[in-house]
């Protein structure tokens, strides 16, 4: 297949050349385009007042001074000369699960090429410490020879995470929904060299709900978690309520 690749964490990443150098090994083509430093936490933005720049690196690997979606975006519709098959952004260091998907240049960069109309998949290694990257992509290459690309329909993209242990700990694959996290120590006060308040955002590790079928409740049990995600953030169910409201307040005399 033609994959297209990138990523949150920057070209230069081990996650991406990781996963890249495994595809390739399996005679996949690869065309790289991914951000020039760490984009990571970016979301979905994109680069409106200001120019960007597209540095060729090597022979199908190319660095764009953006956000992971500029790159989808600059590789749709100026850098790619030939359809794709698939979009995989990752391997991101660190996990993207429950609301970690809002955040996420990985999982932004993979909806934004389901804008574009390909399939894609966003891929993450559930660890930020002592990172098995050869894990993920051991079983991304394994998924793309069952055809899980196959299975990704419109509107959707798939978000796996890995357990972040070696290939032979990994029990198998779940099927989950985003779960809920709760962070502790959100907001970091510190004082800078003149004894001025400064403030990190990130703080302790956050706690995560294992209530459910979720896909931390997966990657504590050391499965592949695999959630299909869509942009739809409507909640119908509140519909009727809003209804309501509005026949009343519609009905008031003014």
């Amino acid at each position: 297949m033609r994959i297209l690749l990138t990523n949150d964490d920057g070209i230069d990443a081990p996650g991406i050349n990781i996963l890249a150098a495994v595809l390739k090994e399996n005679r996949h083509e690869i065309i790289m385009v991914a951000p020039d430093q760490e984009q990571s936490a970016t979301s979905h933005s994109i680069t409106l007042h200001q120019p960007l720049r597209i540095w060729e690196r090597d022979k199908n690997r190319y660095a764009v001074t953006g956000s992971p979606a500029d790159c989808v975006i600059l590789a749709e519709k100026i850098i790619l000369k030939h359809p794709i098959d698939l979009v995989i952004s990752g391997i991101n260091g660190g996990q993207n699960m429950g609301e970690d998907v809002l955040y996420s240049g990985t999982v932004a960069a993979a909806l934004e090429a389901m804008f574009l109309g390909f399939k894609s998949i966003s891929l993450s290694l559930a660890s930020k410490v002592d990172q098995k990257f050869e894990t993920a992509a051991f079983f991304m290459n394994k998924m793309l020879k069952n055809g899980i690309h196959e299975l990704i329909g419109e509107n959707e993209v798939f978000n796996i995470n890995v357990p972040n242990v070696e290939v032979s700990e990994i029990k198998g694959f779940k099927i989950t929904r985003t779960g809920h996290r709760k962070y502790q120590d959100f907001v970091k006060e510190q004082k800078d060299p003149r004894g001025r308040k400064i403030y990190w955002i990130g703080g302790a590790v956050p706690l995560w709900s294992k209530i459910g079928n979720t896909d931390f409740k997966a990657i504590s049990k050391n499965y592949i978690s695999i959630t299909p995600i869509y942009p739809n953030f409507t909640k119908k169910e509140s519909f009727k309520k809003i209804e309501n409201w509005i026949d009343e307040f519609s009905h008031e005399e003014h």
